[in-house]
Formats: C-alpha cells, sequence, structure tokens
C-alpha cells in the first residue's frame, strides 16, 4: 500500500514531470493529467513525439525536465516504466508515483526497488485522483474498496 505520507508530499510539488499523457484528450491519463492541472500544479509532460499535451509544452525526454521538477507521475505499462524510473533517477527527481489502476500500471518490483535503492520515494500504485481534492465520488469508492484510507492533515 502506497504510504500517505508520500503521496501528501507528491501531491504538494508545485511543478510535476508526467509521462503517459497522450495526444489524444479522451485518454485516462489526459483526465488525470487535467485533474492534478486544474488543482494548481504546473504539470511538464514528457512525450517523445508530441510538441504539446493539453496544449502545455511537451519535453521529449525526462532529461529535458526543467529544474524545478522534482516529482514525476508514470502512467505506462511496467515494462516501459521500468526504463523511466531509470531515467528520473539519473535526471535526480526526488519522488516517484507510479500509476496502478484497475491492472498493474507502472508497478513493478524492479522499479521500486531501482527507486528504494537511489533514494528517491516512491508512491508504488494507486492513482492520484484518488487523493488530489477534490476526489470525485468513483475514486473515494474506489479508494475504500482498495482498503486506502485518505485523512488529510490538519494545517
Amino acid at each position: 500500500m502506497p504510504d500517505i505520507a508520500t503521496i501528501e508530499r507528491f501531491l504538494a510539488e508545485p511543478h510535476i514531470g508526467f509521462i503517459g499523457a497522450s495526444r489524444n484528450p479522451r485518454e485516462f491519463a489526459n483526465g488525470v493529467y487535467r485533474h492534478l492541472r486544474d488543482d494548481g500544479r504546473i504539470l511538464h509532460p514528457v512525450h517523445p513525439e508530441a510538441d504539446e499535451i493539453e496544449a502545455d509544452p511537451c519535453v521529449a525526454t525526462v532529461a529535458d525536465l526543467p529544474d524545478t521538477v522534482r516529482a514525476v507521475l508514470v502512467m505506462l505499462d511496467a515494462e516501459r516504466a521500468r526504463d523511466v524510473v531509470d531515467q528520473c533517477i539519473d535526471r535526480g527527481i526526488d519522488i516517484i508515483w507510479l500509476h496502478r489502476g484497475a491492472g498493474a500500471g507502472a508497478v513493478s518490483p524492479d522499479a521500486i526497488a531501482a527507486c528504494r535503492a537511489a533514494g528517491v520515494a516512491v508512491v508504488d500504485g494507486a492513482c492520484p485522483m484518488m487523493f488530489a481534492e477534490p476526489v470525485g465520488w468513483f475514486h473515494r469508492v474506489h479508494r475504500r474498496l482498495a482498503g486506502r484510507r485518505f485523512v488529510p492533515v490538519p494545517n
């Protein structure tokens, strides 16, 4: 189960790298992208073939992310995610969220082990839509069914 403190730390980041958004705005990853961005974060999409995602300028590789990015969300299959984790570690990213929805998503034992060995904080599963306010009813139910309880830390 992902650590709530790590989730809160990730969601507090003002600049987030986003890997897995599509040029097709109907894709689920794009919905996650818009949700995080519309809550006031600045997202930096990474896509090797796109100039922009959701009207935001794209970079081609993790290495091209601006220095303000300390957190990266990975919404790819586990096989491709492992390579991205290595790129994030090489780039000096502090925290990586490996997305998991209905299937395995980006989570793999190798990717988690690589993060931990490098001292990189990792959210090893779950969907940001289950935690990033406002949480819609579907994701609240999903969070409960998954056995996760999120109680924001009072200010």
